[in-house]
């Protein structure tokens, strides 16, 4: 691992425990051992290095989630493995990185004119693989279904979600999300979501 690639995951850590604005590039430097000068080397400022943690952050997410797919039984079962995933995974991060991911990320979007497609490869690759298995209807239309299921996936990093804490973010998307899927479903498809909601 290079001296980048080392920076930029040390940066992840920090943001995510801590938040985005809370930490500084001299609290990073004194984390790692290294001077401030090294870091800014390697990046031009506290936003550069955020799009480098955003763009390694996801595609770490990308390899895991497709390692998840290739490795389940079928569809059903990697979707309810990612729910578990991301269940540990909002669980071990601020909520003050949620808040400012969005700023942030709303910032790099008016800057780079365009936004990150988060999930949307994804999701088309499982619906596809999903008809293939028999568990998805044939006659769905998989860039409608597509463009729904990547919005219910955003859910997860809306802040605005719900105006009181009644509310646990990840459950609601996994409402969301698997009423949905049961919409989608054949048959085949009905009874693995019942067994892996059971199980």
């Amino acid at each position: 691992m290079d001296n980048r690639q080392r920076v930029i995951k040390e940066a992840a850590l920090l943001f995510r425990t801590y938040g985005i604005r809370a930490i500084t590039m001299d609290m990073l430097a004194n984390q790692m051992g290294i001077s401030k000068r090294t870091i800014y080397e390697l990046f031009n400022d506290k936003d550069d290095l955020l799009e480098g943690v955003i763009e390694w952050m996801s595609e770490k997410q990308k390899e895991i989630l497709s390692k998840i797919l290739n490795e389940s039984e079928n569809v059903i079962e990697a979707i309810f493995k990612i729910f578990d995933m991301m269940r540990d995974h909002f669980k071990n991060m601020s909520p003050a990185f949620l808040l400012d991911i969005k700023k942030y990320r709303s910032k790099m979007v008016d800057k780079n004119g365009k936004s990150e497609m988060h999930f949307y490869g994804f999701n088309e690759e499982f619906i596809r693989k999903g008809i293939k298995e028999g568990v998805f209807r044939k006659d769905i239309d998989v860039a409608i279904i597509n463009t729904c299921l990547y919005e219910v996936s955003k859910m997860s990093t809306d802040t605005k979600l719900s105006p009181s804490d009644d509310f646990d973010r990840g459950e609601v998307v996994r409402n969301v999300y698997i009423n949905y899927l049961r919409g989608i479903s054949t048959q085949k498809g009905l009874d693995l979501i019942n067994y892996y909601e059971q199980t």
